[in-house]
Order: structure tokens, then sequence, then C-alpha cells
């Protein structure tokens, strides 16, 4: 009997533990599969998008990429941890020390600039008569050299016969204009211009400037270097030494190129009574040719070729870009413009100016000089300008009268009574 008790005992015992078991083995519920992710396709940027948002520029191919026709299946991200991941902070990068670099602008001085040109001696030299040539009306004429810098240059000589002044003659520096100067000869062009002035009674030296003609030396250009001026100052002081001329009673004439150098000149040199400028460069640097960028000069026919550095184009050496690649452009580093710009030194011009100037120019506008004529006015100067329409470069319309007061002008502050 108490075996039976304990039997059913067990099996009670043993029923439980048989239900308690299936409870904690529970399949977990099938997993239904996910669809595939979307497949991400790029579509490729508009052409018409400006380059600066990234769209076709010029330099890039015009065609797009093909766009492949299978996608590539996209990986999915994973979902960040209920912790982030500790960041470790990116140390700052060392203090970069500043390594020495060159001042810019320069600041050496140049050549060309006013007060470096003043700190220069002009001797000349003894003229020597080359070539006697046939005279003018009342005059002699001589192709003749002298020094400058080392270089012989020659030039134009006229002498005017008859009774000597007891000082000597009156003399001209003549200051041509811009003539190529392969095709530069002596003797030619300008030749009504000297006449004018050589039978009122001047000796007129017509210098034909380094590298022109048979002249020694390079013919660097009158604008970004001072060769040029340095030849009209050996002139000067060769005209001055020479035994026919008074050395008190000496002025200058240019024409275009001419009339830079011929303002240059005055501001240099104290012995220069008088200038009269035809058509003449002289605004003041950068923009000496005063000219409207935005209107379209005549088509030239000049064939442009690279030049190298330190080369020679057409018209010399390329200076403006030389000048700007050194010392900076004009916004930038003012100062030094102005120091190789003569109008910046109108108050210390060595005597009256007078200036002439066709109004429809068609290469150096009338604007140059009726900027330099205000600014002489505003330093206190005697100046005076002629303006004459519908003429040309030359003024070959207005000739006579534009000669008559140049005369009249050399007369007066020249030659005196």
């Amino acid at each position: 009997m108490l075996n039976r008790k304990i039997e059913r005992v067990w099996a009670v015992v043993l029923i439980a533990v048989i239900a308690l078991a299936g409870c904690g083995g529970r399949p977990a519920p099938a997993v239904t599969p996910q669809p595939p992710a979307p497949t991400v396709v790029g579509s490729p940027q508009s052409a018409d998008a400006p380059p600066d948002a990234g769209g076709v520029t010029a330099d890039e191919p015009t065609s797009a990429a093909p766009i492949p026709t299978t996608a590539p299946t996209a990986t999915a991200r994973p979902f960040p941890t209920a912790i982030p991941p500790t960041i470790t902070p990116t140390p700052a990068p060392p203090t970069a020390t500043p390594e020495p670099t060159a001042t810019l602008p320069s600041q050496d001085p140049y050549p060309l600039q006013i007060e470096v040109m003043r700190q220069q001696s002009y001797p000349g030299s003894a003229i020597v008569i080359e070539q006697t040539l046939a005279p003018g009306a009342n005059y002699s004429r001589y192709v003749v050299s002298y020094q400058s810098d080392g270089y012989t240059i020659n030039a134009l000589m006229t002498v005017p016969k008859g009774a000597k002044p007891a000082s000597g003659w009156p003399a001209i520096i003549f200051n041509h204009g811009y003539i190529p100067p392969a095709q530069y000869r002596t003797t030619e062009r300008y030749v009504a211009y000297l006449d004018a002035i050589a039978r009122s009674g001047y000796i007129v030296f017509k210098p034909d400037y380094r590298g022109h003609g048979s002249s020694q030396g390079p013919p660097e250009g009158a604008y970004g270097y001072p060769g040029y001026t340095n030849d009209v100052l050996n002139a000067l002081a060769s005209v001055k030494a020479y035994g026919d001329a008074d050395p008190n009673r000496i002025g200058m004439w240019g024409h275009s190129l001419g009339g830079q150098l011929t303002l240059r000149a005055m501001v240099v040199a104290q012995d220069i009574k008088a200038g009269v400028i035809w058509g003449g460069v002289v605004a003041p640097y950068p923009n000496i040719f005063a000219r409207d960028p935005n209107r379209q000069r005549p088509t030239r026919t000049v064939t442009e070729t690279p030049i190298p550095p330190g080369g020679m184009g057409p018209y010399g050496r390329p200076w403006r870009q030389e000048l700007t690649d050194k010392y900076g452009s004009a916004e930038q580093n003012p100062a030094f413009w102005a120091s190789i710009s003569p109008n910046s030194y109108l108050a210390d011009i060595s005597g009256p100016v007078q200036l002439h100037h066709s109004v429809t120019d068609e290469e150096v506008p009338v604007a140059a000089s009726e900027t330099l004529y205000r600014e002489m006015q505003a330093a206190g100067k005697t100046v005076g300008l002629y303006t004459y329409p519908n003429d040309n470069h030359n003024i070959s319309k207005n000739f006579a009268a534009a000669m008559q007061r140049t005369i009249a002008f050399f007369d007066q502050y020249v030659k005196g009574p």
C-alpha cells in the first residue's frame, strides 16, 4: 500500500517536469525574406550648369560618360549602436614657420625713374662731321655723329649761313617720332619740319637714337627704358659744346614718341629753354597714350611673334609687362609708376611748353596733350595748346599754321630779342 503511494508521487513529479520542459523550447517564428534594396542610380549633371557649380567646363569632355545598364547593388549601411564610438580628436597641425620671401613689389631703383636719371651724367662728345650734304636755302646740312653711353649715334645737323651772333646760333634738338629702326634713314622724313626751323636762323640737330639706321646700340624703345632719352641728353651736351652754338639758347622739338623724350628731358635737365611738342605721347604713366581701353584702334599689319624675356619686339622691349612683373601694377604700386612719369615732376620743368594736337589723331588721342596742358596749368607753368580738327597725327593739313606758331614760340623763349 505504501509502495503504491510513493509510485503515484513520482508519477506526478515526472509529469510536471515534462510540462516545464515543453514551455522553455518554443520555436522562433519563421524569418520572412526582405525584398532587395532598391537600386540607386545617379543622374548626370546638366551640361548647362555653370562651371563653378561643377558642370561641364570648356576644358572637359563635351560628352558625358556612358551610364552602365546594370547598376551595382547598393550596400546597406548598419545602424549606429546605442553607444557611439569614441571620437579621437585630431591634433592641431603644428604652427608653420613663415619662410622669408622677396619684397613685392620690388623696391630696387630703376634707370627710368626721374630721380635716378638726374643722378647720371650726360657728357656728350665732340660732334664729328661724317658727310656734307647739299645745302638748304640759307643753311648747311651735315650727317654727323656723337657719343652716347659708349655708342656712336648719327644725327642730321643744319647750321645757318651768314654772320654768326656773338654768342653763337640758337639751337633746337629735334626729336623724331616712331619710325621702325631698321627702316630709319638719317636724311629721310621730317624734311619740311627741319627746313622750316633751319630757315628761321637755328642750328637744328636731329639725333637718330640708338639702333636706328647706322647708329650703334639696341633699339630698346622710348617708354620703358632710358636709352633714347640718354641719346637726346647727350645730344644736348654735344650741341652746347659745339663752337657755332650758343649753349644758353637751346630748345627742343618733339613729335609723338619724340614728345615723350622732350618732356622727360625737360624735367631731368635744366638747360632746355623751351619745348614744342606735336601729337605727343605725354599722358602720365602707365597710360601714356591716354587711349580709351574701350575704343578699338585701327588694325595694324605688324605680325605678332612671341618675344623672349629681354628680347625685342617691333616696338622695342615689352616694357609694360616687364615693369609690372617686377614692380607691380599702377594699382598695386602707384608710387613707382609716378616715379618714372615726367608728369609727376612738372614743378621742375626747365621752361615753357607749347602743345599741338589733331583732334582726330589716329595714333595718339588728343586727350594726352589736354591732360598735360591741365597738369602744367595746375603746376603754375607757362603752357599753350593748339588743337586742329579733321587732321592727322602729323598735322599735315594745318602744317603751315602749326609751324608758324612753333617758330614764333621758339623766337620768344629760345632766340630772344
